[in-house]
C-alpha cells in the first residue's frame, strides 16, 4: 500500500488539511485493519455545502445537504480506491452540534467515507449503529 496514492484536494473553497502524512498514514491503517491488501488512487475532495448539494443532486437525485459523498471506483476486491467529496462548512456546523471539536469531526467523516469503500453502510439503523462503532473504533486508534 502506498501513502502517495491517498489524496487531497479542495473544490471551491479555501481549505488545507493539517497533519497531511499523519491522516495519510491512519486511512492506510484503516484500510488495512479492514483486510484490504492495495489502495488505488484515493481522492478526498473538500468542498462548500453548495458544491456537495450540487454532487447530491446530479449524481445520488438527493435534493438534501450532506457532509459526505463517496464513489467506490474500486476495480478489485482487495482493493480500495474512490472520491470521497466532504462538506468543510457542513463539518463546521455538526462539530458544534455534537459538542466535539471540528478536527475530531473531520476524521470521523473521513473515516466514514473510508469505511463505506470497505463495505459498510449505513441505511438502516443497525448498519448506523455498526458504522459509528467502526469510525469510534479508528478515531480511538489515532496517535495524533
Amino acid at each position: 500500500m502506498a501513502l502517495k496514492d491517498i489524496l487531497f484536494f479542495a473544490e471551491d473553497i479555501e481549505f488545507i488539511l493539517k497533519e497531511k502524512a499523519k491522516v495519510r498514514e491512519w486511512i492506510l491503517a484503516t484500510i488495512k485493519s479492514e483486510g484490504f491488501k492495495r489502495v488505488g488512487e484515493l481522492s478526498f475532495i473538500f468542498c462548500s455545502d453548495k458544491y456537495l448539494l450540487e454532487i447530491n443532486k446530479q449524481y445520488l437525485d438527493h435534493d438534501t445537504y450532506t457532509d459526505i459523498v463517496t464513489f467506490d471506483s474500486s476495480e478489485d476486491e482487495d482493493v480500495i480506491a474512490g472520491d470521497i467529496f466532504i462538506s468543510v462548512e457542513r463539518i463546521a456546523e455538526n462539530a458544534e452540534k455534537f459538542k466535539v471539536s471540528s478536527r475530531d469531526e473531520l476524521h470521523r467523516v473521513i473515516a466514514h467515507g473510508v469505511l463505506h469503500l470497505c463495505g459498510y453502510y449505513d441505511k438502516t439503523a443497525e448498519d448506523k449503529t455498526r458504522m459509528t462503532a467502526k469510525e469510534n473504533e479508528y478515531l480511538e486508534k489515532r496517535t495524533f
